[in-house]
């Protein structure tokens, strides 16, 4: 004790017994301090002024018994009591330690001298106990706490024994889980575990128990009572060694709604929001592991499909971004149904499909599930009653090429596909190197096409254009040729197609446009007879659908003085039926601006006349390939005739194209075709001949030969 001398109360009746205790205590007078009472009232006085730290009290009092004291010392600071009697008895020891004595003495001689020991060990007890009773007190306290926390905890606290048997559970197991507690105390954990989540539980199961006071949090899935999976997000401590829990202390807490969050988030990441089919992403990352598993086994193939749909682009420009959206979503599942569980379609984006074979045993393997789209496609969409009828073109690559790199497999994939585009859509081509290289040598010629621009190499060549019944020079179509300074003149067939892929078109179609227009008001100015010479220039897809294109022909004129009537557009059918609305708008802005418009190839396109009527149109060129057979014998002379009255019957002017006989000349002047061009009347030549042309022919007009 650090609070020397303590007060000892003594309560002794015997006065013979209370002066030997106070001569057995004076050796200890600098540690106990005795205050003395020979009654019991009297120990209540003593207890009332001072509350000692221990108390000597006889058992037999003149007004009581000593026991009786012990209520009185149980409250409000309790203190140690040893009660002594002078007639030994277990009854009486019994009695006086139930009641709450710390120690019994009796008071013989030898006891007596022995009272400060007993004093001493008995204050030793009593702080022990003291001790004990505060730890107890506050562990009582703390499981109160405890207990009012996860009553009231919105997260579930469960108790689990090392074998998963739930020993403990909070309130909130029903709230969370559904279970009453009575049906959810005694189960065992593992029963309620997902199968799948069962092996990963187990391992984190064996991994707290071989941690004592280790904590693992981890996610997983428990059956709810209704029988569906919940995820909870959950926090496991092993107190299997603390006796207030003995077990592994679980907190967990219902994440349901974020996990379908997390799912659906990653779920969006990997696939097409429109169509639902895996994307770009996840087609790439299982790619990556088909060529893994192809370079491993030689016998694990794979094959890729790359499809394009044919025209989707008429089918959003003329029945809109919802029908075309409609569409590709129906598309979708026609394709699942031509696969097997294992293989993956996915969307690229637009209209570019991609599908992956895997475990293939050869092309025809492939082959097969190409034949099998086309099949599906065969079959018209029914877009809430609009039925719609698509095809797609479709490029084949083996892993048998070799690949190391998705990129590459798709790469080739897309070079097919457009191969099979190439050779007139609605099919399929098998990827094989020669295509690559001729997609290299394309790269390559656009490479030196745009270079050709800036270094000025493209030229204008000009195409006679006579009128038939007096030979007279018309005008001119110009047609825009590339003088490569190593390989030559290069005819537009060699190059016209690459540069419509690559946009380049614009470029060249604008300045074909300005150059045509500055050499006939030239040719013009120079010979004031030749003032009504006309001169036909050529409007590419791309350049027809630029906004600005009226603008681009307007200043054209302007700035090289050419007046309108002198200048003809010529354009396709298939260019103005690709948006009949547009295509009106375009044309009438043309109009306005005077100059004058001619459909080229007139009849090998759409089959619809009723745009002719509609349209702001003045001239119809007749393509070559119907000259060409005028003189076989297999109708085509009605062909051409019916073309004629339909132009003449409409107030239009026709132009035929691809002259090569005399014969065809007289009998397309018989059949009152106004305009002629072809070989038979001169070659495409540049701008020098033209000049020349021009004035030898002002005064003796061109004289086809006798046929």
């Amino acid at each position: 004790m650090d609070d020397w001398p303590l007060d000892i109360l003594l309560v002794e009746d015997d006065e013979a017994h209370a002066e030997l205790i106070r001569r057995v205590f004076e050796p200890y007078a600098d540690r106990y301090r005795l205050r003395s009472a020979s009654t019991l009232a009297g120990a209540r006085a003593h207890l009332a002024a001072q509350r000692p730290d221990l108390a000597l009290a006889d058992l037999l009092l003149p007004d009581g018994r000593g026991v009786e004291l012990l209520p009185d010392v149980a409250v409000p600071h309790p203190f140690p009591v040893i009660i002594m009697t002078s007639h030994g008895s277990e009854r009486v020891a019994v009695e006086a330690l139930k009641a709450g004595a710390l120690d019994y003495v009796v008071k013989s001689p030898t006891a007596l001298a022995d009272l400060p020991r007993t004093v001493e060990r008995a204050l030793r007890e009593w702080g022990h106990l003291v001790e004990r009773r505060r730890a107890e007190a506050a562990l009582q306290r703390s499981e109160r706490r405890f207990r009012a926390l996860i009553e009231h905890s919105s997260d579930v606290v469960s108790i689990v024994d090392a074998d998963g048997l739930i020993r403990y559970s909070s309130p909130a197991t029903t709230r969370i889980l559904g279970y009453p507690l009575a049906e959810y105390v005694g189960r065992n954990l593992f029963d309620l575990i997902h199968p799948d989540d069962v092996e990963k539980a187990s391992a984190l199961f064996a991994q707290l128990l071989a941690q004592p006071a280790a904590s693992l949090t981890f996610e997983l899935r428990l059956l709810h009572h209704d029988g569906a999976w919940r995820w909870i997000d959950a926090t496991s401590t092993n107190r299997l060694a603390d006796p207030a829990a003995e077990g592994l202390i679980v907190n967990y807490r219902d994440i349901t709604e974020r996990k379908q969050a997390e799912l659906r988030l990653q779920h969006d990441a990997l696939h097409d929001a429109l169509t639902g089919l895996p994307n770009r992403l996840l087609l790439t990352d299982r790619l990556e592991q088909a060529i893994r598993r192809a370079g491993r086994r030689e016998d694990d193939r794979f094959a890729v499909l790359f499809l394009d749909l044919d025209h989707f682009k008429v089918v959003n420009d003329s029945l809109g971004h919802t029908i075309g959206d409609q569409l590709l979503i129906a598309l979708a599942p026609r394709l699942e149904r031509c696969l097997r569980a294992a293989d993956t379609c996915a969307r690229l984006g637009g209209d570019e499909f991609v599908i992956l074979l895997e475990g293939i045993q050869d092309a025809d393997d492939a082959i097969h599930v190409a034949e099998r789209i086309q099949a599906q496609l065969a079959e018209p969409f029914d877009l809430n009653g609009l039925m719609v009828v698509a095809s797609a073109s479709i490029g084949i690559v083996l892993s048998t090429v070799g690949y190391e790199r998705p990129e590459d497999v798709l790469r080739d994939a897309d070079i097919a596909m457009y191969r099979a585009k190439g050779e007139g859509k609605a099919r399929y081509q098998v990827f094989d190197v020669s295509m690559r290289a001729r997609v290299l040598a394309r790269l390559s010629l656009e490479a030196e096409l745009r270079r050709a621009l800036d270094q000025r190499e493209m030229r204008v060549y000009y195409e006679p254009i006579i009128a038939l019944s007096t030979g007279a020079l018309a005008g001119f179509e110009a047609l825009a040729r590339w003088q490569h300074p190593e390989r030559g003149l290069i005819m537009p067939a060699d190059f016209i197609p690459v540069a419509e892929e690559s946009a380049l078109i614009v470029a060249i179609d604008r300045w074909v446009l300005r150059e045509a227009c500055r050499r006939m008001r030239a040719w013009q100015s120079g010979r004031p007879a030749d003032a009504g010479l006309a001169i036909n220039v050529n409007l590419s897809g791309r350049q027809f659908t630029r906004p600005d294109l009226a603008e681009q022909v307007e200043q054209a004129l302007r700035e090289t003085g050419l007046a309108a009537d002198c200048l003809r557009l010529e354009i396709t059918e298939s260019m103005i039926m690709e948006n009949l609305d547009y295509a009106a708008q375009v044309l009438r802005r043309l109009h306005r601006l005077g100059v004058k418009i001619a459909i080229d190839d007139f009849g090998t396109g759409y089959s619809s006349l009723g745009y002719l009527t509609q349209l702001p149109i003045d001239i119809l060129k007749i393509d070559r390939r119907f000259v060409g057979r005028l003189e076989s014998g297999e109708g085509q002379a009605e062909i051409v005739t019916t073309i004629v009255t339909l132009a003449h019957n409409l107030g239009l002017t026709v132009i035929a194209e691809g002259l090569e006989t005399p014969r065809q000349y007289q009998r397309l002047k018989a059949l009152g075709c106004e305009f002629g061009q072809g070989y038979l009347i001169a070659r495409p030549m540049d701008s020098a001949a033209a000049e020349a042309l021009i004035a030898a022919w002002t005064d003796r007009p061109f004289t086809p030969p006798p046929a």
